[in-house]
Parts: structure tokens; C-alpha cells; sequence
């Protein structure tokens, strides 16, 4: 028996500045700066060749899908290329030139790496061979893949329920590999799938099945073309959803107009430059935002609620502000919202939301007039307490209006992993579906298990308390995206076993259980195949369009497999022959998983020729009007609460955010360009008049703490900014103050950690 050595583990990383610089934020998004970072990126990481051969397939029909966000593709891609600066970044780190290899892990301990930042990890390079970290070890070192798949099946065997096996998804993932994955998961016998979705938009996902009858927004990109008003919410979509901006631009020459509503007035959304067109270099660009509320963090429902009310009494004068003819076709519950809403004051409400009284008359005066409405929102709506009740009164307006199933209307969640929508749709989640269970029955011969799994805040607690002790996550990086950074540490380094399958060294790989497997898989940019013949995945954008990926770049080392045969062969090294399926030929043959997932997923029929070119629209019962599954077969009006943050004069509420140099936890470099901050991280966007109560000078360094339920938490050394943002309200990057994310604190009914709206108090240092 190996001894167990203590390692010494920084959870955190480096807390130092590195130097920081401040400029004006920018007031347009893209242009040409945009293109001169992107190239940078690209010809530091792949250099010049490689980057401009990779580029052209980025986003094309025959080509692959980029790994970072899930924005749609145009039926009619650009000539010049269907990326944008955050894809050409999340590309580079994919196809990087670096490498992570035996003998970087000889050299580098992974006490001495975790005591790096996040950003140097990243910039490692790619992942070369499968490599364990013993428990009497602080260096990882090379394992035969038949190994490290033997030795996961003796430590899967060793558990003394399924439920102690814990199988995290992230949304790189193509549909193959998810629902292998997930098939895998059922017949070892738990539900225990949590995934990015819970996370993030799995606020939107609950409140849209409870009022509409799908876990999914409703509008095709081609919408935008047709709607008359578009209204951003919680969103920055010129760093996370760069490509979006096209589709506003469109908006915008046909006549449609922007409301923009975040604490935040984003660059991206105040003006856009399109590389693409010569007027995009030449001239200043497309002016999007026509009305900014700039709305007091987490006050979304007191703001809509607020026009929604003003919309009433207008309708009551007109008779024609509101859809009646919709709302008695088509939903329940419209007399108790009107209802609801004469308890509310227009003032109290006003003063609640933080925006001026004439900005909100304005789009109340917009709205009043116009029925192609879309409502977008992403992670500003869904991390909160009531994330569900956000979304919730967003579909009220869109009822109210009758703004669904008609060309230019309707709801879009927009997703921000590239296939994250896709995982939810094959299977992974840790809801028990009876009608998913049957078919799985039905086509593989075996009986998925019944009894619900744990979300990812559950799955933390139960790896905390001892109750999981085998961690298996396909892609992403859970430490880093997780609430409560040190908690979840604790939780991973409680475990027996942590297996990662991953394309980069990321944090998670040292932070570990007491032995732990890096399993290295190929990247989407990378050719997969078959005896010589290419092989393709599938993927879902945010908009339900399924279509095909196909890698062309040689794989960055002979030792990397793809996701399904590395999931196939796990399998197949658990049962052995011992079982209905055939795991080895399935992690082969992804034709067969296509014919299989046919057979399982409505929906998905002739995938495998579906797929190819610009693919196929799943159903959607709210483009056609069909609420025949929801109560009284009909849409569902909600009555919502306001928040409820009791904060005092000395308390903040803090909001995460992420960088321009950023997607999600990958540290692409240290610069904010569009906010004016560069080479540094651990900074804290403050409202000036808040600055000058508590005596603080631009640059002063303060800590953050958090304090729940008797437990504190800390952030130190932050850097502060004075920033257009509402008194009273933060902002911060993650995965810097993930730290002050209570993990027993989450949004009621969907469990989404309240990343974006954290109460804090601050000290000066």
C-alpha cells in the first residue's frame, strides 16, 4: 500500500498584481483593433500558416464549429470568415503549437503549478498522453490508456452504490460523445449528471418549461432580420457573443430598435464596427443601443415589472397595447398578473430599478407600439436567487404582447459553450425522464435508474461530505467554474479518484482526489478518424439547429482519442463483455451512435444525412403555438416576486464578469480592452460616489468578503476602479471571486449558484 502524501495545493493561485494600466473604455465593439488582436493570438499560437489554413474552416459547412460560444451560423457564411475576435482566441488556445508532455510534468510538480495563475496554466499548450498522479506523488506521469481505463473500472467497482460516482459534462462536448456519455452513465446505475447548464442557464430552462413547454428559446437567427425591437438583458454580447453583433446590426438597417438593460453600458452593444464591411473600417460603425436602462443589479423584475404596469394603463386607454386576441387563445393566467401588478408602486419600483423615470417612458412608448419583440438574456438574468422569476416576467412581456411563434418575436437564452444546449437535448441531466428511460430500455435492452441524480451544487456537497468518491468530468473545468472555490476544493480532494478528459492543462488537474487521471482528447479543430477515414460530430447551437463538425488540423499527438472512444472504452473496461451493449463497436462507429440517438431523442430522424451542410431545426412547439403539454394546454403567465437582498449602508451587491481576454474559465491574456483595463485581473468596478464615502482613491487596494450563514469568505487584494455602475453595486471577474460564491446559496427551483448578485462588504488594505 502507497502512503497518502499531503500535497500543498494553492486553490487560489497567485493573489499579486501584475501591473496594471487603465484607458478610456472603449465606445464601439470589432473594427479593426479586433482583427489585429484576433491575428495575434492566432500567429503567436499557431503561426502564420496553420492560423490562416485553420481559419477558413472555422464556421463553414464543411468545416468545424467553433469551441467557444454557441451564437448560430448563417446559412450564407462570410467569404472573409464566420468567427469573430473571442473565436479566433478560443481557436488558438485549441490548436496551440505548446505542448504538455512527460516532460513538462517531470519538471513542474503540481504544487508548483497550482501556485501559477490561471492564465499561465492555460498557455501551457495541449495535453499529449494520458498521465496519473499517485496518491504518494506530487508528479503527474505517463499511464497506458489500458491502465488508466482499468483502473477506473477497479475504483468505479469499489463503490458501494452507483450514487457514490459523480459524472460531470461540459458543453465542448459533441452530441455523440454526450449521449454515449450519458448512456454509460444510466447503465452504471445513477443519475448523478451535472453539467455546465446548471451553472448557468439552467434558470432559463426551468422557467421556460413551467411557462412556454421548452427548456429552449423559441427565435431562428433569421428573426432578427424581422424584429422591430430587440431587448438585450443581462447580457455582453460584444466579449461573449461577439458574432451576435451582426445579427443586431441587421436588426437595426431594417428599421428594428435596441433596449439595452444591465447594470453595465457595454461597448459592444453602444456601437459596432463589422470588419467585414469596408463601412465597418472606413466609417464609424452601426449605433445599436437606442435606449440604455441601466438598471440596479438583480432589480430586473422591479423594472419589468414597471413596464409592464405602465403598458396596462396605456392599454387601458387604448384598448391596443396589449395582444387580447393571443392572450385568450393562447394563455392562463392573465387577469391574476394585471391583478398582481396594481399591488406594486410605479414609484417604489422606479426607485428600485436605479433607472430614470423619462429613459423608462421612453421604451414603455416603444414597446406600446410594437409587437416583433425578442427578449435575449444570458448569465445577468440566471445567476440570482429568483434567476427562475427573471426569466419568468421576461415571458410575461412577450405574452402580454402576443411576441411568440411569429417572425421576429420570441425568446432567446443565449447559450455561452458551444454544444451545451446539444448535451441537455441527447441526455445529460440529472432529471429522471420516464420517456427517455423507456426509450433507452427499448433500444439498448438494459433499465436506466429512476431515482433523480445530483446537480453540480448537490455533487459538490456529496464529494464534501464523503458521500461521492469518484469524480469523472468529460471536458471543462470544474473547480474554476464551481461557486466557492475552496469548499469545492476540498470536495475534489476529498474524493478517492478525479478523472478529467480534457485538450489543456487547466486548474482542475491539481486539485485532485487522491489519485487522479488526465485522460488527453482531440480538439474540435482536429482530424478525427477511422482506418484512414474522417470521421464528424454533430452539435446544437443556441437556436436548436443541429448540424456537423469536421476537424482537419493533424491531432496534436498520436496519443489523443476522441471523447467517445475514450468514454466507449471506459465503459467496456467496466462491464467488460458482461453487458447489453456494445461500448467498444459504439466508441467506433459514430454513424451507429447517430442511428442510435435517432431512435432514442425525437427529433433527431436520418441524422447522419440531416446533418451535413447547414443541418436541421429540432422540434419547437412554441413556433408553432402548440402549448398543448402545459396546464389547460396553454401558455402560462407567472406572478413574481420582487428580490429581497437586505443589505445595510455598509454592504455591496457584487456581480461576476468576465474580461474581453476571456470565455468562461480560459484566460486568453490580461486585458479588458472594451472597459480600459489591461494587464491585470483582480480589480473592482466601483461607482465613484461610493468610492468617496468610504474614502477611496482610484487603485486603492480593498479585500471583498462575503459573509453566509455565519461562514466568511474572502477575496483579497483587489484593485479599485471608479466605473459607470450603479451606487451600491460591484463588478468583478470570475473565476477570481468565485471564492465569495456561497455554495449553499442558489437560485430557487433550478440551483444556479448567485454568482451575479453576492452581497459583500469591503476592506480597505
Amino acid at each position: 500500500m502507497s502512503s497518502i502524501k499531503k500535497r500543498n495545493i494553492s486553490v487560489l493561485g497567485p493573489q499579486e498584481f501584475t501591473g496594471i494600466k487603465l484607458k478610456e473604455p472603449a465606445n464601439y465593439a470589432a473594427g479593426i483593433p479586433a482583427v489585429k488582436v484576433a491575428l495575434k493570438h492566432a500567429f503567436k499560437e499557431m503561426g502564420v500558416v496553420k492560423s490562416l489554413h485553420t481559419l477558413s474552416s472555422m464556421n463553414q459547412k464543411d468545416g468545424f464549429d467553433c469551441p467557444g460560444c454557441a451564437w448560430p451560423d448563417p446559412d450564407k457564411p462570410s467569404k472573409l470568415g464566420e468567427y469573430c475576435e473571442n473565436g479566433v482566441k478560443a481557436i488558438a488556445e485549441e490548436a496551440t503549437n505548446s505542448r504538455v508532455d512527460r516532460d513538462f510534468f517531470a519538471k513542474y510538480s503540481v504544487e508548483e503549478l497550482s501556485h501559477w495563475s490561471d492564465y499561465q496554466i492555460g498557455k501551457s499548450g495541449r495535453l499529449t498522453e494520458p498521465m496519473v498522479l499517485e496518491p504518494d506523488s506530487v508528479h503527474y506521469k505517463p499511464i497506458t490508456w489500458g491502465d488508466a481505463f482499468a483502473l477506473i473500472s477497479d475504483e468505479l467497482h469499489k463503490l458501494n452504490s452507483p450514487d457514490e460516482g459523480i459524472f460531470y459534462t461540459s458543453g465542448r462536448s459533441s452530441n455523440e460523445a454526450a449521449f454515449l456519455y450519458g448512456l454509460f452513465v444510466r447503465a452504471f446505475g445513477t443519475n448523478n449528471m451535472p453539467d455546465c447548464s446548471n451553472m448557468c442557464h439552467e434558470s432559463s430552462g426551468v422557467a421556460l418549461n413551467e411557462t412556454l413547454g421548452i427548456g429552449k428559446g423559441s427565435v431562428k437567427l433569421e428573426d432578427f432580420d424581422q424584429a422591430e425591437v430587440v431587448i438585450v438583458m443581462g447580457q455582453n454580447p460584444g466579449t461573449n457573443h461577439p458574432r451576435m453583433l451582426t445579427a443586431l446590426q441587421k436588426c437595426k438597417e431594417n428599421g428594428g430598435k435596441i433596449i439595452s438593460i444591465n447594470p453595465l453600458e457595454e461597448a459592444g452593444l453602444i456601437r459596432f464596427k463589422n470588419p467585414q464591411e469596408i463601412k465597418g473600417v472606413l466609417s464609424s460603425g452601426t449605433s445599436l443601443t437606442d435606449i440604455h436602462l441601466q438598471v440596479k443589479i438583480n432589480q430586473d423584475v422591479s423594472l419589468l415589472k414597471l413596464i409592464i404596469k405602465k403598458l396596462a394603463a396605456l392599454d387601458k386607454e387604448r384598448h391596443n397595447v396589449f395582444d387580447h386576441e393571443f392572450i385568450a387563445t393562447y394563455t392562463n393566467g392573465y387577469e391574476e398578473l394585471l391583478k398582481d401588478i396594481e399591488h406594486y408602486s410605479e414609484k417604489e419600483l422606479l426607485r428600485l430599478s436605479g433607472v430614470k423615470k423619462e429613459v423608462v417612458d421612453k421604451a414603455v412608448q416603444l414597446l406600446a407600439d410594437k409587437d416583433k419583440i425578442i427578449i435575449c438574456w444570458a448569465m445577468g438574468l440566471t445567476q440570482h436567487k429568483n434567476g427562475v422569476e427573471n426569466i419568468k416576467e421576461c415571458v410575461n412581456l412577450l405574452l402580454l404582447k402576443g411576441s411568440l411563434g411569429k417572425p421576429g418575436a420570441g425568446t432567446c437564452p443565449v447559450r455561452g459553450h458551444s454544444n451545451v444546449q446539444g448535451d441537455r437535448t441527447v441526455g445529460i441531466m440529472h432529471h429522471v425522464s420516464p420517456e427517455l428511460n423507456t426509450a433507452i430500455e427499448n433500444t439498448f435492452g438494459f433499465t436506466p435508474p429512476d431515482k433523480e441524480g445530483l446537480d453540480t451544487v448537490h455533487a459538490i456537497q456529496a464529494m464534501h461530505d464523503r458521500k461521492a468518491k469518484v469524480f469523472i468530468a468529460l471536458g471543462g473545468n470544474f473547480l474554476s467554474a464551481a461557486s466557492d472555490t475552496e469548499y469545492t476544493a476540498r470536495a475534489l480532494q476529498n474524493c478517492d479518484l478525479t478523472v478529467n478528459i480534457s485538450t489543456k492543462l487547466n486548474r482542475t488537474h491539481l486539485v485532485t482526489g487522491k489519485t487522479a487521471l488526465i485522460l488527453p482528447t482531440l480538439g474540435r479543430s482536429e482530424l478525427d478518424s477511422k482506418d484512414g477515414e474522417p470521421r464528424f460530430f454533430t452539435v446544437e447551437n443556441s437556436m436548436g439547429r443541429v448540424h456537423q463538425s469536421k476537424g482537419l488540423l493533424r491531432p496534436a499527438s498520436d496519443h489523443l482519442k476522441s471523447e467517445p472512444e475514450i468514454i466507449g472504452e471506459m465503459a467496456n473496461a467496466y462491464f467488460k463483455s458482461g453487458h447489453s451493449v456494445d461500448w467498444k463497436n459504439l466508441s467506433q462507429n459514430y454513424k451507429l451512435i447517430r442511428e442510435k440517438i435517432e431512435l432514442v431523442i425525437k427529433g433527431f430522424g436520418d441524422l447522419n444525412s440531416r446533418s451535413k451542410g447547414s443541418g436541421f431545426y429540432l422540434p419547437n412547439n412554441v413556433r408553432d403555438l402548440d402549448f398543448s403539454k402545459l396546464p389547460g394546454q396553454k401558455a402560462q403567465f407567472s406572478l413574481c416576486s420582487l428580490p429581497n437582498h437586505n443589505i445595510d449602508e455598509h454592504e455591496f451587491i457584487l456581480m461576476t464578469i468576465r474580461s474581453h481576454d476571456q470565455f468562461n474559465t480560459t484566460i486568453y491574456g490580461l486585458d479588458d480592452r472594451y472597459r480600459g483595463i489591461y494587464n491585470e485581473r483582480r480589480v473592482v468596478l466601483m461607482n465613484q460616489i461610493d468610492m468617496d464615502k468610504r474614502l477611496l482613491k482610484k487603485l486603492d487596494t480593498i479585500n471583498l468578503v462575503s459573509r453566509y450563514d455565519t461562514i466568511e469568505r474572502r477575496a483579497l487584494n483587489f484593485l479599485v476602479i471608479p466605473y459607470n455602475i450603479p451606487q451600491g453595486n460591484l463588478a468583478s471577474y470570475f473565476p477570481e471571486t468565485n471564492v465569495l460564491v456561497p455554495y449553499n446559496h442558489f437560485a430557487d427551483k433550478s440551483n444556479t449558484p448567485i454568482s451575479k448578485s453576492i452581497v459583500v462588504q469591503i476592506e480597505k488594505v
